[in-house]
C-alpha cells in the first residue's frame, strides 16, 4: 500500500516539515521529512505492506523553524484504519491543526464530555467502490444538527441543500464518502449544517468555496481532512463560580467545606444557570500539624488529596460510640463558626479516620475497586504513604531531620508495603484515607456531571520545599533558590512563597513525565484547570535562600548584564556602589528616624567617611530574620524591616560565578535611595539599562523558553486550560497563550494595558476568563472601600454615574459589576460567591472585610474564609435563585 500525504501549509525559505509516524504494532516512530510541492503543499510518500495483524498507523506532523525550534501540530495523531482502506494507494490531503485555533476549545473534555450536546456515533463503512472521502469537524453544532456535504456534482447535490449529503459522526470528527472518479476537475464543494428533526438544510459555511483538485480511481483512496467547518466558534458563552472547597458551609459539614458539599454547590450552580464551578488546590499540605498548613498552594504532593477535605460519615464503617458523641458534639460546634478551625478539624478527622481505618482497612484493601486504584496510583501513593509516615515518626516534613531514609530509594520504600514490616499499618493508613478522598470526590465530580457542571481545579506553581515531590526527585527542583513573585500593587516588596524553583533542563530530559502524570491525576477529577502563576513557564522570580523577602529575587532564567556594557554606555562600573547595599547617614535617617543611632552601634560599622556596612552577623535578610525571631513587638518587626530594607538598598545583583562580570537589575531600583542619591546622568543612563533589561533584552529568550515546555504539556491533556498571567506580564505570554490557546484570566481592576485604570470586560479576547476579583483580591465590596479616589474614578468613567460614589458598595452597585462581567465577549466569566451575594440586600455579609479568603503580601496567612449561609438555605432562596438565573440567561450565557 502506498501512502501520499499532502499537507496544506505556507512556509517561508529555510523552514520544513516533517511527518512523524507509528510505522508498526511495536509503536516504533518514524520521522519523515517532507518535500516541499508548491507554495501551497507539502508532500510525503510512504509503502508499507498491509500484514494481517497491521490495523492501524497513527501520525502527525511537525514544523521546524529557521531558529531550529520544533512545533507539532495539536492536539491528537490521526488514526488510519489501514484494512479498512484497503486499496493499494490512499492519497491523503491534511489540513495542519494549529492549537491556536478557537474551535480546538471545543474538542477539550469540559465540552466533549459535558456541556455539548451528544450525537450518535458511527463507525465508518469505507466501500470500495467510492473514491473520496470527506473530513471535517464541527463542535459547535446543536441537537438535531448534521454536517452535510454540497457540492457541484450530481454526487453532492448539485449545490441543493435538500439534496446535500449527510455526513456521520465517528466520536471525533464528521465523515462522507462517495465515488467521484468521473466528470471533470477541480470540484468545487462546501460543508453545511442540516437540521435532521425539520429535514431541512439550514445553511452552508462561511467563506469561499473549497476545491478538490484530485480525481481518484476505483484502486486509491483521496482522503480530504479539511480542519473545521467554516462557521462562527465563539458564540459559545458560560458563567460560573469560585469558591475554596474549605470555604463551603453545609449542614452535613465538619466545621470546613467537604468534597460531599460539591453536590449541593452543583445543585445550585445548575439552578442558576452556571455551567462551571472553580476551586482552589485540593491537594494534602500536612507539614507542621499547625494552622499554617492551611496554606492550599504549599502542597506535601503534587498528586495527594487532602484528608480536610473528607466526610466522615461517608466512609464505610462504624466508628466506636465514645468517638462518635465525641464527633457529634465537636460536629455541632465547628459548624457554628464563623471561620475554619483548622487545627481542630484536622485533629479529629485523623483520629476518626485512624479508627476507622483499623476497623475496616484490611476489608477495604481486599475489595477490586481499591486494588485497581492501588495500581494505577502506586507510583506517587507509595512515596506519599511512607513520606507522611516518616513525618509523622519523626516529627518533621524535612527529610534532612529524619535519621533514616532522607534520601528516597525507591526499593526500601517498596519494602514498607510488605506485610510484617514495622511501618506497614501506617503507610497503609494513609492509603487507606487517599482511596476515601478518591472516593468522595469522583462521586461529587460525577454528580456535577449529570447537573450539567464541569470542575475547575488549579495546579499551584511550586511544591513545598520539604515535601514529597522534593523528597523523591530533588534534581527536578532548585532548592538553593525560592520561588516568588515581583513587588505590584499588593505586596511592594514581591512575594515569597519558599518554594523551590524548577530545574527544567532537568525534566525536559525525559519529555516533561513529572508534569504529564501530574496532569494525567487531575483528569481524574476535572474537566479545566488554572495554570497558577503560567508566567513561571516563561520565567520564574527566583529568590536565594538568605532572603526574605521577594524584593530580592531576579528573573530564571535571565540573560544578564556584562559589566563591559556600562562602558559602552559611558558607565564608569563601580562595583561597590551598585552592588552593594547603600548606606548612608541620609538613608539610615530616612528609614530609622529617631532610632537612626541605635541602628548604627547595634547593626553597622562604619566603611568611608560617609557610609556604613551591615556587620557580618546580620549581612543578609536570613541572618536578621534569625535575630528578632523571639523579639517580639512593633518597635522590634520595625527594626527588622527597616534592616531587611537596608539590606535591599542595591541597584545590582551580581551573577553567581560570574566573577564580577554578569550582572542582574534590582527590581524597582527607582523606589529605592540607592538609585534616587545618584546623578542625574548617571540615574538617566542606568534607568534606560534597567527598561532595556526588563522589558526588551529577554522578550525573545523568554518566548522560547515557554515553548520548550507549555506546547507539550497542552498536548498532553485533553482538559480546558486557563492561565493564571497577572502581574509583570514579558510582552511574548499574549502571544504564546494565543498560539497555543489557552484562555487568559482578565480582572477589572489589574488592566495589562498601560496608561488605564480598569479594564474594560467589554474589550475581553473571547478565549479568556473574566473575574472582578479573586481568592488573593479583596471581594467587589471590600475593594469599594479601600480606595476613596479610585472608586470615585471608577464611578464616573465606567458606571457612567456623575458625582461622588457612594462610601458603601450598594447592591446595585455590586450588581452592576456583575452584569458587566456577564454581557463580556469572553468565554467564561466566573465570580466568587462573595460577589454574587454580594448583589442582594440581605444575603451579603455585614462586613466585606470578612470574606477576603487570601493576603498575599502577609506570608503567614491563615486560609479560613467560610461561607456566612450554608448551601442548603441558599438553595431555598427563590427570589435570588431566580434573579442571577435571569441575569446569566439574558446575557446569552
Amino acid at each position: 500500500m502506498r501512502l501520499i500525504f499532502y499537507l496544506k501549509y505556507q512556509t517561508k525559505f529555510g523552514e520544513q516539515l516533517s511527518l512523524k509516524l507509528n510505522t508498526g504494532q511495536q509503536g516504533n516512530f518514524e520521522e519523515i521529512e517532507m518535500i516541499y510541492l508548491n507554495e501551497n503543499y507539502w508532500k510525503a510518500v510512504l509503502d508499507i505492506t498491509l500484514t494481517a495483524d497491521y490495523e492501524t498507523i497513527s501520525y502527525h506532523y511537525i514544523f521546524k523553524g529557521t531558529d531550529g525550534m520544533c512545533t507539532e501540530e495539536y492536539p491528537q495523531p490521526r488514526t488510519l484504519h489501514l484494512q479498512m482502506l484497503n486499496k493499494p494507494v490512499v492519497k491523503l490531503y491534511d489540513t495542519w491543526n494549529f492549537a491556536g485555533t478557537v474551535a480546538n476549545t471545543f474538542c477539550t473534555t469540559p465540552f466533549t464530555d459535558i456541556l455539548l450536546p451528544d450525537f450518535e456515533t458511527h463507525a465508518p463503512q469505507f466501500k470500495k467502490e467510492n473514491t473520496h472521502i470527506f473530513k471535517v469537524k464541527a463542535p459547535l453544532l446543536e441537537k438535531n444538527q448534521v454536517v452535510c456535504l454540497v457540492g457541484e456534482r450530481p454526487e453532492l447535490g448539485n449545490w441543493t441543500g435538500s439534496e446535500a449529503v449527510l455526513m456521520q459522526f465517528d466520536g471525533e470528527q464528521w465523515l462522507a464518502e462517495t465515488e467521484l472518479a468521473n466528470g471533470a476537475f477541480p470540484i468545487a464543494y462546501k460543508y453545511g449544517v442540516y437540521d435532521k428533526s425539520a429535514n431541512s438544510f439550514i445553511g452552508f459555511e462561511e467563506g469561499d468555496n473549497r476545491l478538490c483538485f484530485e480525481r481518484g480511481s476505483p484502486n486509491e483512496w483521496v482522503v480530504l481532512e479539511d480542519g473545521f467547518i467554516n462557521m462562527p466558534h465563539d458564540t459559545w458563552r458560560g458563567a460560573g463560580v469560585s469558591v475554596p472547597v474549605f470555604s463551603l458551609r453545609s449542614s452535613s459539614g465538619f466545621g470546613v467545606g467537604e468534597f460531599n458539599d460539591l453536590k449541593l454547590l452543583a445543585d445550585w450552580a445548575s439552578r442558576t444557570g452556571l455551567r462551571l464551578i472553580q476551586i482552589l488546590p485540593v491537594n494534602d499540605t500536612i507539614a507542621t500539624q499547625t494552622w499554617t498548613d492551611s496554606y492550599p498552594y504549599a502542597a506535601i504532593s503534587a498528586f495527594a488529596l487532602h484528608p480536610l477535605y473528607v466526610h466522615l460519615e461517608a466512609v464505610e464503617g462504624q466508628i466506636s460510640k465514645k468517638l462518635k458523641k465525641i464527633l457529634e458534639e465537636k460536629k455541632e460546634d465547628l459548624n457554628e463558626r464563623a471561620q475554619v478551625d483548622y487545627e481542630e478539624v484536622m485533629k479529629w478527622k485523623l483520629k476518626a479516620l485512624r479508627e476507622l481505618f483499623g476497623l475496616n482497612g484490611e476489608q477495604c484493601f481486599l475489595t477490586n475497586d481499591y486494588q485497581t486504584f492501588f495500581a494505577a496510583n502506586h507510583h506517587w501513593l507509595k512515596p506519599y504513604a511512607a513520606f507522611s509516615s516518616l513525618r509523622d515518626r519523626f516529627g518533621s516534613p524535612n527529610p534532612n531531620d529524619w535519621p533514616t531514609h532522607s534520601i528516597y530509594i525507591k526499593e526500601e520504600i517498596d519494602k514498607f508495603f510488605e506485610t510484617g514490616f514495622e511501618m506497614y499499618k501506617e503507610v497503609q493508613f494513609y492509603c487507606y484515607v487517599q482511596y476515601q478522598l478518591h472516593l468522595q470526590l469522583s462521586d461529587a465530580v460525577q454528580y456535577a456531571h449529570t447537573k450539567g457542571v464541569v470542575l475547575k481545579g488549579d495546579i499551584p506553581i511550586g511544591v513545598y520545599r520539604h515535601g514529597c515531590d522534593a523528597w523523591m526527585s530533588p534534581g527536578l527542583y532548585k532548592m538553593e533558590l525560592q520561588a516568588g513573585a515581583p513587588p505590584d500593587d499588593f505586596a511592594v516588596r514581591g512575594q515569597n512563597w519558599g518554594f523551590p524553583t524548577y530545574n527544567w533542563q532537568r525534566m525536559q530530559e525525559d519529555s516533561f513525565t513529572w508534569w504529564r502524570e501530574r496532569f494525567r491525576q487531575m483528569s481524574h477529577y476535572f474537566d479545566a484547570f488554572r495554570i497558577d502563576h503560567i508566567l513561571g513557564f516563561f520565567r520564574i522570580w527566583s529568590i536565594p535562600l538568605h532572603a526574605v523577602q521577594g524584593i530580592m529575587g531576579r528573573f530564571d532564567p535571565c540573560i544578564p548584564v556584562s559589566a563591559s556594557e556600562f562602558g559602552e554606555r559611558g558607565i564608569w562600573f563601580d562595583y561597590e556602589r551598585f552592588c552593594m547595599p547603600y548606606i548612608t547617614d541620609v538613608v539610615l535617617k530616612e528609614i530609622f528616624a529617631e532610632r537612626a543611632e541605635y541602628v548604627k552601634k547595634s547593626f553597622l560599622q562604619k566603611q568611608g567617611p560617609f557610609q556604613y556596612v551591615l556587620l557580618p552577623q546580620f549581612s543578609t535578610q536570613r541572618k536578621v530574620e534569625a535575630y528578632f525571631k523571639k523579639k517580639e513587638g512593633e518597635e522590634n518587626a520595625a527594626l527588622r524591616n527597616g534592616l531587611y530594607d537596608l539590606i535591599s538598598n542595591v541597584i545590582l545583583f551580581e551573577q553567581e560565578g560570574s566573577d564580577k562580570k554578569e550582572f542582574h537589575f534590582r527590581i524597582s531600583i527607582d523606589r529605592i535611595s540607592s538609585f534616587l542619591h545618584l546623578p542625574a546622568h548617571l540615574k538617566e543612563k542606568l534607568w534606560e539599562m534597567y527598561i532595556d533589561y526588563f522589558y526588551r533584552r529577554q522578550n525573545e529568550f523568554w518566548r522560547k523558553e515557554s515553548l520548550k515546555k507549555l506546547p507539550g504539556l497542552k498536548a498532553a491533556t485533553r482538559m480546558l486550560i486557563c492561565g493564571e498571567d497577572l502581574g509583570m506580564v514579558p510582552e511574548s505570554v499574549p502571544g504564546v497563550m494565543q498560539q497555543l490557546g489557552i484562555l487568559s484570566l482578565e480582572i477589572q481592576r489589574m488592566p495589562k494595558q498601560t496608561g488605564i485604570s480598569f479594564f474594560k470586560p467589554a474589550s475581553a479576547p473571547y478565549l479568556s476568563v473574566v473575574m472582578p476579583s479573586t481568592h488573593d483580591m479583596s471581594t467587589i465590596r471590600g475593594w469599594w472601600e479601600e480606595d476613596s479616589d479610585l472608586t470615585r474614578k471608577f464611578y464616573n468613567e465606567e458606571l457612567g454615574q456623575t458625582g461622588n460614589a457612594p462610601t458603601y458598595c450598594e447592591p446595585w452597585i455590586n450588581r452592576a459589576i456583575v452584569l458587566q462581567h456577564l454581557q463580556s465577549p469572553a468565554m467564561l466569566c466566573v465570580f466568587q460567591i462573595q460577589d454574587l451575594l454580594g448583589m442582594s440586600e440581605t444575603l451579603r455579609r455585614e462586613n466585606p472585610n470578612d470574606e477576603r479568603i487570601n493576603i498575599p503580601a502577609n506570608p503567614n496567612h491563615y486560609w479560613r474564609y467560610r461561607m456566612h449561609i450554608g448551601l442548603e438555605q441558599l438553595l431555598k432562596e427563590e427570589d435570588f435563585n431566580q434573579e442571577l438565573k435571569s441575569y446569566v440567561k439574558n446575557s446569552g450565557r
